[in-house]
């Protein structure tokens, strides 16, 4: 298994390089050069597994044996997704009205970044050890990945981490679960602008070849290939306990199975994407808030970026650049590395593309797509919690909109991603004039130390957060090769 840029300028490079990378040299994304078939027996085969069991084996179609021996992956996942909250590590919530939502934030951050973000940094401390490496993660976030990226890595001897999100747009329990982390191997940054504006001066240190090279930079967004390689799994088993696969009759035609996802940055809709282009008969639905992009993309082709980013109940998913919608685009246009270099530097340049008719029909064959407001959001958290007594989050509120206003095809399962757990949105909960009981891992935030430095907003933000970053990388790196660890305050 190799691979290469979703811009054509980088072949060949395997599971190691990409892992300890971000974009590709060329500012593109990394894909497998070809994708697995899923064959009906594989899948029957796979669904009595544990879903780290599931993991390991959907890893081991993108990971050689040479890398990682299998007894070392087996042993890497199982320690990755050991320290879930339910013995399943994830968790299905079967509710009125057909309404199925496959629970994935039973993590120490309570998202779904942690199932991928765990295993990923398990994989990077592995090579990193093994060739007695360091690395320096470099992490822009929404909410929820810097937390996630914090809590995987922290206390790691062989990698520092540099989180920066943007300050007064997220929960108070996503900025905290950043900001008490103290330990040396931590560095958070406090920006003033959107998750978008923080993208532009990462998306330059990125393209800094002399900065990456000397400092081993990577990222852990999910520009980073191996989280969207374990999301492929929670796909996979949705279909393996929602579709009816176990009901259906030997060489009849797989059952489908709608799967309805909260939409950002669109790794999870790309995760579902490659996992339909591996066999699985998936109907994907992309649901965003009022940065609509996603949406307007499918609807009509219009991938253009709204003036600003609307500040919604749904934060994590407050994104107007998605920037895994390039793999997507990749994907559907046949691998065309030109196209979607042309695209995407366009796009990054006039922050507005029109797609190629042909790549537009593709598209919309295979998602159909949506948008919410935050009253709808307020409306379905109401309805779900006065329906089940069960409560969402804002973002899983986003895609079980789309189930309470169209409901299913008619012999085809479907299934909500619950990205979330509530208890990180006491605002929005309050707002629907809902209640919930705070986990203490939660309430203890509240007691803990805090840190942090800031990006403040001037005239030339962009590249003053630049200098300023990458003078704390070169720091960082300068203080690590010393033998010592960077002193902050």
């Amino acid at each position: 298994m190799q691979y290469c840029s979703t811009r054509g300028g980088v072949q060949g490079w395997d599971f190691q390089d990409v892992l300890l990378s971000g974009y590709a040299p060329d500012g593109g994304m990394f894909m497998p050069e070809t994708l697995p078939t899923l064959t009906p027996d594989t899948l029957r085969s796979w669904s009595s597994l544990s879903y780290p069991q599931l993991v390991t084996e959907v890893c081991s179609l993108f990971i050689p044996t040479e890398l990682i021996p299998r007894a070392d992956l087996d042993g890497l996942v199982s320690a990755a997704l050991s320290g879930f909250a339910v013995p399943g590590v994830v968790s299905l919530a079967r509710l009125k009205g057909g309404l199925c939502v496959l629970e994935l934030f039973h993590g120490e951050t309570l998202a779904f970044k942690d199932l991928a973000m765990t295993c990923t940094v398990r994989f990077l401390d592995y090579f990193l050890r093994k060739e007695s490496r360091r690395a320096i993660v470099l992490v822009g976030t929404s909410g929820d990945t810097g937390g996630s990226a914090i809590q995987s890595a922290r206390g790691l001897g062989g990698v520092d981490v540099v989180v920066v999100y943007p300050r007064g747009r997220i929960t108070l329990v996503q900025e905290k679960q950043m900001t008490t982390c103290l330990e040396d191997n931590i560095h958070v940054f406090a920006a003033d602008g959107s998750s978008d504006d923080i993208d532009v001066p990462i998306r330059r240190l990125f393209s800094d070849q002399e900065l990456v090279k000397q400092h081993s930079l990577m990222s852990l967004n999910s520009v980073n290939w191996s989280r969207v390689m374990v999301q492929l799994a929670h796909f996979i088993y949705a279909y393996l306990h929602v579709s009816g696969l176990e009901q259906a009759e030997m060489g009849a035609p797989l059952p489908a199975l709608e799967m309805v996802v909260p939409t950002g940055g669109a790794g999870n809709i790309a995760a579902g994407c490659i996992v339909k282009q591996m066999g699985i008969p998936l109907c994907l639905v992309a649901m965003t808030n009022a940065n609509d992009i996603v949406h307007r993309t499918v609807q009509s082709g219009d991938f253009s970026m709204a003036t600003n980013v609307t500040q919604t109940m749904a934060p994590a998913i407050d994104i107007q650049d998605p920037y895994n919608m390039e793999r997507v685009f990749w994907l559907l246009s046949g691998r065309d590395g030109a196209l979607v270099k042309g695209m995407m530097e366009e796009f990054q340049h006039s922050h507005r593309h029109t797609l190629p008719e042909a790549l537009h029909k593709q598209l919309s064959q295979v998602l159909t797509a949506g948008a919410v407001r935050d009253e709808g959001i307020v409306e379905t958290m109401q309805r779900c919690w006065k329906e089940n007594q069960y409560l969402l989050c804002p973002h899983t509120a986003v895609a079980v909109w789309h189930h309470y206003h169209y409901p299913p095809t008619a012999g085809v399962n479907r299934c909500c991603i619950a990205t979330a757990s509530p208890a990180k949105f006491q605002a929005a909960v309050q707002k629907a004039g809902l209640t919930l009981d705070l986990p203490e891992a939660v309430r203890a935030l509240d007691k803990m130390s805090t840190r942090y430095l800031a990006l403040e907003w001037g005239q030339d933000w962009g590249k003053d957060w630049e200098c300023m970053l990458k003078q704390h990388i070169q720091a960082i790196g300068s203080a690590r090769q010393r033998g010592h660890s960077l002193q902050k305050t």
